[in-house]
């Protein structure tokens, strides 16, 4: 067994960048600036977006781009279940009413054909998620939209470097990306909006600095304009410069995170191959680059006899951490109490949350860290009510 315990996840920061971040600290401007702007275009250059705007996390972002849309009582949002809680909670607060998609069982993406039977003329917006780094099918999901005249915002909370059919995801359409520590680069928290529709850029960027007519920090004035009027009431979702500073020393360094990430997850998948008990998601068969943000399985309960959250404590026992993406949104207490949600009404999704878990996955982690994790996984899987037993289609592990 390990000495050391192996977290799930840990961001990367090299001391490049806190020298970057104390750069910051010294130069008297510590707040969104020029540090912010040199991000925002700097991210725009590596997505190809027509325009990118900070903000203080993807939630922030995505309060604001459903604000901008005008989304409201009597407004029903699509979007999966199979994600996080904090899109689902928004679209409430905005009074409007989500509207669960089903998944494709093993890739855990929406698709077309789970979204349009849900569309009824009160749908304004549809959000897909793009899941674990993966990307979901975009085109047909993007000509149903248009062909019903809904807008479309893209989950991309997971997807910074993932590419659907060659291109990048943020270079089409309106896309909404974390800098959660957990994720492939990191601003400590924060996100990012991506956009090709000036309009609602526009819109967006007042709404995170309380509604005024100008940004946090005018690039002409190199400071916010005085006389700046209020247009619309807004909120405080501006990134500083200090995460900014930090952004742009990950953002240089995003592509060779992806690279090792994706050299960690082909070795997890190898090594799991003799692990049947455990099954990793499915790729897409469309064109794609993986970003590999999650490394996620799925475990076979009725063969292995012992339920996930069982697996996760043995293998914490065992010095692994691991992680949950996602316990199913309509089944949590407030969707179920409010809105009536109940097993049975999306079958893939919550087959997969009683099942999935995510393994330890970040730059950092060795090869012997992955053989780790799954030698972990075997002994865990072995040991059934305190006694050694033989895997069914594997030699008996023995304790490490």
């Amino acid at each position: 067994m390990r000495k050391q315990f192996l977290p799930f996840s840990t961001p990367c920061i090299s001391e490049e960048e806190i020298s970057h971040v104390v750069d910051v600290l010294r130069s008297g401007w510590i707040t969104t600036g020029p540090q912010c702007a040199k991000f925002e275009d700097a991210f725009s250059e590596l997505t190809g977006a027509a325009g990118s705007v900070a903000v203080c996390s993807a939630t922030g972002g995505m309060h604001c781009a459903l604000q901008a849309l005008g989304i409201g009582p009597g407004d029903e949002v699509i979007t999966p279940a199979m994600t996080w809680v904090s899109t689902v909670n928004l679209i409430c607060l905005q009074g409007a009413t989500p509207v669960f998609a089903d998944v494709d069982r093993d890739t855990l993406l929406v698709t077309r054909e789970t979204i349009e039977p849900l569309i009824t003329t009160k749908t304004r917006v549809i959000i897909p998620v793009h899941f674990a780094g993966a990307p979901v099918d975009l085109d047909p999901i993007r000509q149903l939209a248009a062909e019903r005249g809904i807008a479309l915002l893209e989950d991309a909370a997971h997807a910074a470097g993932t590419m659907y059919k060659g291109n990048i995801i943020g270079k089409q359409g309106t896309a909404i990306f974390s800098f959660h520590p957990i994720k492939n680069m990191t601003t400590g928290e924060g996100g990012m909006v991506c956009s090709d529709d000036q309009a609602l850029l526009a819109r967006i960027k007042s709404l995170k600095f309380h509604g005024l007519g100008v940004d946090a920090f005018d690039r002409q004035a190199l400071g916010r304009t005085p006389q700046a009027q209020v247009v619309q009431p807004g909120y405080k979702y501006n990134l500083t410069d200090i995460a900014a500073a930090l952004g742009l020393g990950q953002l240089a360094r995003l592509a060779a995170f992806n690279a090792k990430r994706t050299e960690l997850a082909e070795q997890y998948r190898a090594r799991l191959s003799s692990v049947p008990e455990v099954t990793p998601l499915a790729l897409p068969n469309y064109p794609h680059t993986h970003a590999w943000h999650l490394f996620i399985v799925r475990l076979d309960v009725e063969k292995t006899g012992i339920d996930r959250d069982a697996l996760m404590s043995r293998l914490k026992e065992r010095n692994i951490g691991t992680g949950l993406h996602f316990r199913a949104v309509h089944l949590q207490k407030y969707y179920v109490e409010s809105m009536g949600m109940k097993r049975g009404m999306l079958p893939n999704t919550e087959w997969n949350s009683d099942r999935i878990l995510s393994l330890p996955l970040c730059p950092s982690m060795s090869e012997n860290d992955v053989d780790d994790v799954v030698d972990a996984i075997r002994d865990a899987l072995i040991i059934r009510n305190g006694v050694r037993n033989q895997l069914p289609n594997g030699p008996e592990s023995t304790a490490h």
